[in-house]
């Protein structure tokens, strides 16, 4: 399997070394000097002349479409998975022959959110409370906070950033139907997007669903807790804990757990708990709802 990574920040860089583990002979788009694989200076030359089968885009979020668009333009036929988000708005996607699209969801590859899905299935959910903080300058301590993607509105913020929450909410408990939120940019932070948002949720298993997202909790949080008909069910993926009733069960994971389970379905084909263009596209949609409902005070339905 030929894997092309387009972009070699942080997180390009991790996505090379882990599908090189898996096997993979990988290749880098990027114009950063001293990359320890080949490497191209556009999406065109790549395709061209490594003929990948399968594509990571992991530039900024403004130039993912950009990126499917060249991808499409120069031929490419194979997978796609796009970090995430999908788009920093709602976009069409561009006409492709791609064989498919996955948006880099990877918490949903995390065995206790894994195992939280499947006790779900047979339940009736009747509340969800979920939170997610982690203080922005203390998120990559080698990088001044300022000067990252998350600060600029165009392409960060908590609701884009922290945007697994939104995806595994409709993942767990159905799409979106309606939405209220309060939000904005409320600290000292030197930076030029939301670092605070308040969503409920009316979903189509669930009719209250609170979330909590922020670039404030110097401590690093992200928790959630679910009321059932017959349990009450509480995740921390931060301690790797899930507490069922009185019952709870440890999964410590390594950082780099998520991402390979996810890869690795992939390539074995297996795409039962990818994320697909259009859920990627409903969180799209659900973060342009929200923002909508913060702006002006109201609730925004589907």
């Amino acid at each position: 399997m030929k894997s092309l990574v387009v972009g070699y920040g942080s997180i390009g860089a991790r996505h090379a070394r882990l599908l090189t583990e898996l096997g993979c002979e990988t290749s880098v788009v990027s114009r950063r000097g001293c990359i320890e694989y080949p490497s191209f200076d556009s999406i065109s030359s790549a395709v061209e002349r490594f003929e990948p089968d399968y594509a990571v885009l992991a530039r900024e979020t403004r130039l993912h479409h950009e990126d499917l668009a060249e991808l499409a333009k120069h031929g490419f036929k194979g997978t796609v998975l796009v970090e995430k988000p999908l788009f920093h708005l709602p976009l069409q996607m561009p006409a492709n022959s791609f064989r498919n699209v996955f948006v880099a969801y990877n918490l949903r590859f995390h065995p206790l959110m894994q195992k939280m899905y499947g006790i779900l299935l047979s339940e009736r959910i009747l509340s969800a409370q979920i939170y997610a903080g982690q203080y922005l300058p203390g998120w990559r301590p080698d990088r001044d906070y300022r000067r990252t993607y998350s600060s600029a509105r165009n392409d960060g913020g908590v609701l884009r950033d922290l945007s697994h929450e939104l995806d595994y909410i409709q993942w767990l408990f159905g799409r979106w139907q309606k939405v209220a939120a309060v939000g904005d940019h409320y600290s000292d932070l030197e930076i030029d997007s939301d670092d605070c948002f308040s969503l409920l949720v009316v979903t189509e298993k669930c009719p209250a669903v609170s979330l909590q997202l922020n670039y404030l909790d110097r401590s690093g949080r992200r928790t959630m807790i679910i009321n059932t008909d017959t349990a009450t069910i509480l995740l921390n993926l931060v301690n790797g804990t899930l507490t069922i009733n009185n019952d709870t069960e440890n999964c410590k994971t390594e950082r780099d757990t998520t991402y390979i389970n996810q890869h690795r379905a992939i390539l074995e084909g297996d795409f039962s708990f990818l994320c697909t263009a259009d859920e990627g596209m409903q969180v799209m949609q659900l973060i342009q709802a929200a923002e909508m409902a913060a702006q002006n005070s109201v609730w925004i339905s589907q």
